[in-house]
């Protein structure tokens, strides 16, 4: 439990620089909202590699072990949130409206919180599965 607590804290952490990346962005007119989605993911993926590989799982592998499988997680995960985020966003931009906050906010929300469990099993069982105290 405290392994995923750690890695929850990591990954809020991780979210957060995600959404101000998301929200720049998407404000500043540099990115479609995808897009912004996709890069704000890509972007806040490096530092939840260096702080899962030493905090969370507390790795033994080596980096030239660990990274390709972390990258393969990573595309995983960015496929997950970017097609859970391209979906939501269609729902709310046509049949849900949601007048008081900007739909890819809530659709960034709701993508993020479902590749959650789908991130922490990759990480816990392939990539740091043989390091684990």
């Amino acid at each position: 439990m405290k392994r995923f607590a750690l890695f929850v804290g990591i990954g809020g952490l991780s979210s957060l620089f995600q959404f101000i990346l998301l929200i720049l962005f998407i404000e500043a007119g540099v990115l479609s909202e995808v897009s912004a989605s996709a890069a704000g993911y890509l972007l806040s993926s490096i530092f939840n590699y260096w702080a899962n590989y030493h905090y969370t799982f507390k790795s033994t592998r080596s980096h030239w072990e660990a990274f390709p499988r972390f990258a393969v997680a990573v595309a995983i995960g960015l496929s997950a949130n970017t097609l859970l985020f391209a979906g939501f966003l269609f729902l709310f931009d046509h049949y849900i409206p949601l007048p008081w906050i900007e739909h890819y906010l809530v659709a960034q929300v709701l993508a993020t919180g479902l590749t959650v469990i789908l991130n922490f099993a990759i990480q816990k069982f392939w990539i740091y599965r043989n390091t684990l105290q």
